[in-house]
């Protein structure tokens, strides 16, 4: 026995032991030809001895069969002898141990759990909604079986108290000029940070998280209207500023050109005219119409 001080816990731990259980098929040799013998002497006509000899060598034996076992790959048999752990056979195959164990089975493979949908306030105070995907599975076989009442029970609590707390410390999404993670864009960092949160709360089971990820992410319906006309916004805002760029970009090019190439001689406010010209056709969301100067006579 040792305490348990990976999961900050008091309570005391059971550290896994690991035994090997006997050869089954030789065991089983064994066994066979004792039991045959056994149902020979109690079936043939004979002496009271014979016949208790035979009775009791058939009890023993059929008893002894009690002892073997098989062990798919990934499962394991935590073994209790009279109340006191004795230890866990883990390797796959056909086993004999002793027949007085008490035999409980533990699957090593992993397991999926989808957590419910949870309502959490974000690290802004906006109402979310979220859900994760929990890869899983049983490491130390001691103290999935006699640390926690229920192993899956014991996660299911612990992954949704480590989800609550991971979203109302990561704001839904990135604030201007801001530097931390968000839970929509930094999706990585958070399923490590997620990963990590879930691992200390579930460490005291004996369970090893393989991996956790947001499988649903949203506001809350009371602000998810308003949230979608600010992202909206926010990309017409984006798009409006490339477009601008690229129309500067386009002006430049465009007056560069006309003097290299002494198409045209422009004067400064000729140059303002074309430019505010250019500008609106580029800029404008709808088909600008042009506007053609006739020559101004000599006065």
């Amino acid at each position: 026995m040792n305490v348990n001080q990976k999961s900050g816990s008091s309570a005391i731990g059971t550290g896994e032991r690991i035994i090997s259980g006997n050869n089954g098929w030789l065991m089983l040799m064994v066994l066979l030809p004792a039991l045959l013998f056994a149902v020979f002497l109690v079936a043939t006509p004979s002496g009271p001895v014979k016949l208790m000899a035979g009775a009791a060598l058939l009890v023993v034996t059929l008893f002894c069969c009690k002892g073997l076992f098989t062990l798919e790959p990934n499962q394991a048999a935590v073994m209790i002898f009279f109340g006191s752990y004795a230890g866990t056979v883990n390797a796959s195959g056909f086993f004999w141990v002793n027949p007085f164990y008490n035999r409980t089975r533990v699957s090593l493979r992993i397991n999926n759990w989808n957590t419910p949908v949870l309502k959490v306030n974000d690290e802004r105070g906006s109402p979310i909604e979220i859900a994760a995907v929990i890869a899983w599975r049983v490491q130390d076989t001691a103290r999935a079986v006699f640390d926690v009442e229920s192993t899956l029970n014991y996660l299911q609590i612990q992954s949704e108290s480590a989800v609550r707390q991971v979203a109302s410390s990561h704001a839904y999404d990135n604030v201007e000029g801001g530097q931390r993670k968000s839970l929509r864009t930094d999706l990585d960092a958070i399923a490590g940070l997620l990963r990590d949160s879930i691992q200390q709360h579930v460490d005291v089971a004996g369970i090893v998280i393989e991996e956790a990820k947001i499988a649903h992410l949203a506001y809350a319906p009371e602000i998810a209207s308003a949230m979608l006309r600010r992202q909206q916004a926010e990309a017409v805002v984006m798009a409006r500023q490339k477009l601008v760029d690229g129309a500067v970009g386009m002006v430049e090019a465009a007056l560069k050109n006309l003097e290299e190439k002494q198409i045209v001689s422009l004067t400064p406010d000729q140059r303002a005219v074309l430019v505010t010209n250019l500008m609106t056709v580029l800029v404008s969301e709808t088909g600008a119409q042009p506007v053609i100067q006739m020559a101004q006579s000599p006065q």
